[in-house]
């Protein structure tokens, strides 16, 4: 009896848990370069005090696909997607790095070449920075060139190289806004001269809208399920206290 109680409770808490994740994978169909989280149940002992018979469900192997999204034209010189393995490098405010697929660039009021949510690229020998008004361009080998639009020549100038890792996959942890860094205690990652871009296309969503609805009504019915094992575990105990009582 304890053993049913405890897992349908922690099993509904799950299921529970699991369609936020699915409903927030659905919710990103469209966001370039999202890679979809997924989650798996356990089940565990309870550790502690209590009787040897409860056991419980828990989370396990909570992570994130990996699998590369489709790769949509968008002919904008400044997008570009990683094609394959590898990750574009982007500096976060407390001066650590991190990583992301989303390739759609820009460059800030500083002259930074960024992301379109503010985040600085890194490059092979620190920021990247171009003049006001430069005609950019990446190469697949994440060479960034400037042709300032006011130089009768036509030149263009290099700016310098994204820095372009594909560390092991392993050694990734997917953060709360959507960025991946190294588990701690990982080697730093270097660049990775195998890594290749391709320019005028970004990278989409790697999220399966129909196994996501599938994933959804899977998860009610779990859900669903859970409850009704609660439900008779509580018939059961009614049923058993009838018959303690008419003795």
């Amino acid at each position: 009896m304890d053993r049913m109680i405890y897992i349908g409770m922690t099993g509904a808490k799950q299921a529970f848990e699991q369609q936020a994740s699915v409903a927030n994978n659905m919710a990103n169909v469209s966001t370039p370069g999202f890679r979809a989280q997924i989650n798996n149940y356990l089940a565990v002992p309870v550790v502690g005090a209590e009787l040897a018979t409860r056991a419980m469900v828990t989370a396990s192997t909570a992570g994130a696909d990996l699998r590369s999204g489709p790769l949509l034209p968008t002919g904008r010189a400044l997008d570009v997607a990683v094609r394959g393995d590898g990750w574009l490098t982007v500096k976060l405010p407390d001066g650590s790095e991190a990583f992301t697929r989303v390739g759609n660039l820009q460059v800030g009021a500083d002259g930074q070449l960024q992301t379109m949510d503010a985040r600085p690229l890194v490059g092979e020998a620190g920021p990247l920075v171009v003049a006001p008004g430069s005609a950019l361009t990446v190469t697949n080998d994440g060479l960034v060139s400037a042709q300032a639009g006011d130089d009768p020549s036509g030149a263009a100038t290099e700016v310098g190289r994204l820095k372009l890792v594909n560390p092991p996959a392993a050694d990734l942890v997917r953060g709360e806004d959507g960025l991946f860094r190294l588990r701690p205690g990982a080697a730093a990652a270097p660049m990775d001269p195998n890594v290749r871009l391709r320019s005028g296309v970004l990278e989409g969503s790697n999220v399966n809208p129909v196994e996501a609805m599938v994933a959804m009504i899977s998860n009610a019915r779990r859900f669903e399920m859970q409850m009704k094992t609660l439900q008779t575990a509580e018939s059961n105990d009614q049923q058993a206290n009838k018959l303690l009582s008419a003795n």
